[in-house]
């Protein structure tokens, strides 16, 4: 990428992140008025991002009501500032999701595309050329992990209900964790990130109670 954007640029670092729907944000996060709200705290601890998706009003109601968890949506990721630094939109499909990623200046970053497998729920990481940068891989028998897997080696995994860091930080079904192993590239962890918020929707949306 010729400018890279400040959500690359916090994802450096991160050996993992964890993922936690929220339902009460303060007053950076007023703008959001869509059910699903996120906070994506850092392996130190401290809040990288928070998401929520935008909109609402009669329309987003009717959304979620007869569509649910295949509704077409915008999410928005802002910083502690509410500088919007990704956005990414899933547009209605009968089948096979697909999301796309951009910056917060619209710059296209890539996409998320669901792909049909027995037996396992995949999804292909494409670049901003539709080229194909990584694969997710989520077994029959492991239905709460997704692994990354790149060139045939896997350098991560987006778990559900998942705890680290020494400790279990959080409990309930609304919680993922993103742990990378190896992957370094700032570029590829920013999709991975978003494919966890399309995973959480396609997945595990309304299946909790």
């Amino acid at each position: 990428m010729p400018v890279e954007s400040q959500a690359l640029t916090l994802l450096r670092g991160e050996r993992a992140l964890r993922v936690r729907q929220v339902k009460e944000w303060g007053e950076i996060l007023s703008g959001f008025e869509g059910r699903n709200r996120y906070e994506v705290v850092g392996d130190d601890g401290h809040p990288l991002f928070f998401a929520g998706e935008v909109g609402g009003g009669v329309g987003l109601f009717l959304l979620r009501s007869f569509l649910k968890a295949k509704r077409p949506f915008t999410m928005e990721i802002k910083d502690a500032r509410g500088q919007t630094l990704l956005r990414l939109r899933r547009p209605w499909r009968f089948w096979l999701s697909r999301m796309e990623v951009e910056d917060g200046e619209g710059r296209h970053l890539g996409a998320i595309q669901q792909r049909f497998r027995f037996f396992t729920r995949a999804y292909d990481v494409l670049g901003p050329r539709d080229e194909e940068l990584a694969q997710l891989s989520g077994p029959f028998f492991q239905p709460w992990t997704f692994h990354v897997q790149q060139q045939g080696r896997e350098v991560g995994t987006i778990a559900k209900k998942w705890s680290g860091f020494g400790k279990e930080m959080f409990t309930d079904a609304d919680n993922f964790g993103v742990q990378f192993n190896g992957l370094d590239d700032a570029h590829l962890r920013t999709l991975v990130v978003a494919a966890t918020f399309l995973i959480d929707f396609v997945h595990f949306e309304n299946k909790g109670g």
